[in-house]
C-alpha cells in the first residue's frame, strides 16, 4: 500500500472505535472538550504503519520506523490541554512533525501550525499522510528542531515531540511574549515542563512523568 494513504478493514474507522478511545481520555481525566473534538475528528490509523492499524486507538505510542514514535493519544491530549488553559493557541509550533498525526490534531485547534522534522524520510510520509486527511493547514519544514524555525518566528505556542536535556535557548527566544511553550525534559528520567513567557520572566510548570524519544541535533 502507498504511504500515506488510508488504511483499509480492521474496523477502525468506525465512530464505535474512535469514540471509545476519547472515553478513555476523559477517564484519564482530560476534560478540554475542544482538545477530545479535534482528537476524535483525526483518523489515527492513517497516520500509523499499516501492520499496526489494528492498534491505532489503542491509548499506547506506537514505532514508526527510524527510531521513531506516534505519539501516546493521551500525551497528545495532556500536553494541548495545558497549552490551551485559559488561551488560544494561535501561532503554533511544532518540533518533531513526525508522521503528521500531532500536527494534524493542532491544526484543528488553530489555522496557524509550523512543523519541523529532521528526519527527511519521516517529513516525506507526514505530508502524504497530511495529504490523505485532506489537512492542508500545516506547514513542513526540513530542519533540526533545536533552532526551531527563525524566518516564522515568533510564535505564540511552542510544542516539543521529543525529550530535551535542557530547554533549547532558540525555543525561549522564538516564544512570543505571552506565549506558551511544552516540552518532555531530561534524559534518564523525563518529565512534561510547561514554560509561560511573562514580561518579567520564564515561568515553569511541571507536570507529567512521560517517555519520549531524544530531542537529537542534525538533519537526516
Amino acid at each position: 500500500m502507498t504511504p500515506g494513504r488510508p488504511h483499509t478493514g480492521y474496523g477502525m474507522t468506525s465512530q464505535r472505535t474512535r469514540a471509545r478511545m476519547i472515553e478513555r481520555l476523559r477517564e484519564q481525566g482530560i476534560v478540554d472538550e475542544e482538545v477530545l473534538a479535534a482528537i476524535a475528528a483525526v483518523p489515527r490509523h492513517v497516520f500509523v504503519e499499516e501492520a499496526l492499524a489494528s492498534r491505532a486507538y489503542e491509548d499506547t505510542a506506537l514505532p514508526l520506523g527510524f527510531s521513531q514514535t506516534i505519539s501516546q493519544p493521551y500525551v497528545v491530549a495532556r500536553m494541548i490541554e495545558a497549552l490551551r488553559a485559559g488561551r488560544d493557541l494561535g501561532k503554533t509550533l511544532e518540533i518533531g512533525a513526525g508522521c503528521g498525526y500531532q500536527a494534524a490534531v493542532l491544526a484543528q485547534l488553530t489555522d496557524e501550525v509550523y512543523a519541523v522534522e529532521r528526519i527527511a524520510p519521516l517529513l516525506a510520509k507526514a505530508k502524504l499522510n497530511l495529504r490523505a486527511i485532506k489537512q492542508l493547514k500545516v506547514r513542513l519544514k526540513h530542519a533540526d528542531g533545536q533552532f526551531g524555525l527563525p524566518e516564522a518566528a515568533p510564535f505564540d505556542t511552542i510544542i516539543v515531540a521529543a525529550a530535551a536535556a535542557h530547554v533549547p535557548r532558540a525555543l525561549l527566544q522564538q516564544l512570543a511574549p505571552n506565549g506558551r511553550m511544552i516540552l518532555p525534559l531530561g534524559t534518564a528520567t523525563q518529565q512534561l515542563v510547561l514554560i509561560d513567557r511573562r514580561a518579567e520572566a520564564y515561568v515553569e510548570t511541571r507536570l507529567d512523568a512521560v517517555r519520549f524519544v531524544p530531542l537529537l541535533s542534525g538533519v537526516e
